[in-house]
């Protein structure tokens, strides 16, 4: 791969965004020339998306930051209709039209946090494949774009392969959705010369399908760059916790939450953590990386400080790292720790230890036999004071001075119950 002359690729690259192209000296001279109209699809399977998209959003921020082009973000609510079959071993939840418009309008509010949306040349704009997709005639679609696939060759693909290697059903609705993704790519090629779509690494099958597909309808020449799939440097996935996935929304995780995640971070990734997910400059970035022993936990707050500044706020940022300070480093029971209001006729007659952590509560656990697990490994709290018995409950008697109850998973993760 030879030196990139733009501004956009030379970014993506040194900050190690780059796992895939299609034609890397193809997508330079469409950015140096600054008309690399590109997309990134998300589908509307959840109300919210997780850390895990960060990626592909950080790409087209700074395609933007760049001027190399025009970024679209590309709403499945088409595609969600059927299902990407890519690295799952069983069909996604079928949802219903209005799931699927509800998940779209919450996840529509991320995306402002790091890219500008407007009429100007690299403006980003926001698109629903549903405008196409569900106007499709089936005959019409199978003559004109399924006779362009081979079945020989899809089956050949990661997402189609894996399923079936592994004994999995793959129906016929999930087979299609290949078709679809390279179907849009030439639909956005038509309506807004979009010429490069982006996305995980796990995409590259589908995404060279849309570049296959052009050639052969005769668009102009179409482009892949893909990000790779990050695990930890001890091999977990990244972004996901012991209480689940690490939501975007603050109204599904909260700015505390998801500054805590990032200062949680292994030594070894903080270097690459914060080239990926801040917009802090190279050589500061290498000062901070070079940090060693308990020093590297500077370079933790900073890089939970700016993740969390670039999605949530500069000012929910800073008092996200003032709590933790206040709680971990002062002793102070902070009055900004995420909370969760419980009825006192609730606690008058007992609340179950083990429920008081799990999802219906304070979340800080995913169900009440992980809740069990931790108390044995005396991995729980309570106003500070290790939980031993599972069969204990909480009651009114355990407020404190301030009126809430205070519940601890680790040394970490903190979570109020105040009395309503």
């Amino acid at each position: 791969m030879t030196a990139p002359k733009s501004d956009f690729l030379r970014v993506l690259t040194e900050r190690g965004f780059i796992h895939q192209t299609s034609d890397f000296e193809g997508v330079d001279a469409a950015a140096l020339e600054n008309r690399l109209t590109t997309y990134v699809g998300y589908d509307c399977t959840g109300p919210s998306l997780h850390v895990g998209h960060l990626l592909s959003i950080m790409m087209l921020h700074w395609l933007q930051k760049t001027g190399a082009g025009k970024p679209i973000t590309l709403m499945g609510g088409g595609t969600t209709r059927v299902g990407d079959p890519s690295g799952k071993d069983e069909s996604r939840k079928l949802l219903t039209v209005e799931q699927i418009e509800g998940n779209k309008e919450s996840i529509k509010t991320v995306f402002s946090r790091f890219i500008g949306f407007g009429e100007g040349t690299t403006d980003a704009m926001m698109v629903d494949n549903a405008e196409w997709l569900t106007r499709l005639n089936y005959i019409d679609f199978l003559r004109d774009v399924g006779r362009h696939f081979s079945v020989n060759r899809m089956l050949s693909f990661d997402s189609v392969k894996l399923r079936l290697e592994r004994e999995h059903e793959l129906s016929f609705l999930e087979f299609n959705y290949m078709i679809l993704q390279a179907y849009d790519f030439v639909e956005l090629n038509k309506r807004y010369g979009c010429i490069l779509q982006m996305g995980g690494s796990d995409q590259w099958g589908n995404i060279v399908n849309g570049i296959d597909l052009g050639r052969r309808l005769g668009t102009p020449q179409l482009y892949a760059v893909t990000c790779p799939l990050l695990t930890t440097a001890s091999g977990a996935k990244m972004g996901k916790t012991a209480s689940g996935a690490v939501w975007l929304n603050a109204d599904m995780l909260s700015p505390y939450d998801y500054w805590q995640f990032w200062r949680n971070t292994e030594d070894a990734d903080v270097g690459r953590f914060l080239k990926l997910f801040t917009v802090l400059p190279m050589d500061e970035i290498a000062k901070l990386a070079a940090l060693e022993g308990a020093e590297i936990n500077e370079a933790k707050k900073v890089l939970a400080t700016e993740a969390t500044a670039l999605l949530h706020g500069r000012e929910a940022a800073q008092l996200a790292a003032e709590t933790a300070q206040k709680t971990f480093e002062q002793g102070m029971l902070a009055e900004s720790l995420p909370t969760v209001e419980v009825p006192s006729s609730i606690l008058k007659e007992g609340l179950g230890v083990l429920t008081a952590f799990g999802p219906d509560y304070a979340k800080l656990v995913p169900s009440s036999s992980e809740a069990r697990r931790q108390v044995k490994s005396g991995g729980l709290k309570v106003n500070d004071q290790t939980v031993s018995d599972e069969r204990s409950s909480l009651s009114l008697s355990d407020l404190t001075g301030e009126g809430v109850i205070k519940l601890s998973f680790g040394k970490k993760k903190h979570v109020l119950l105040r009395v309503v």
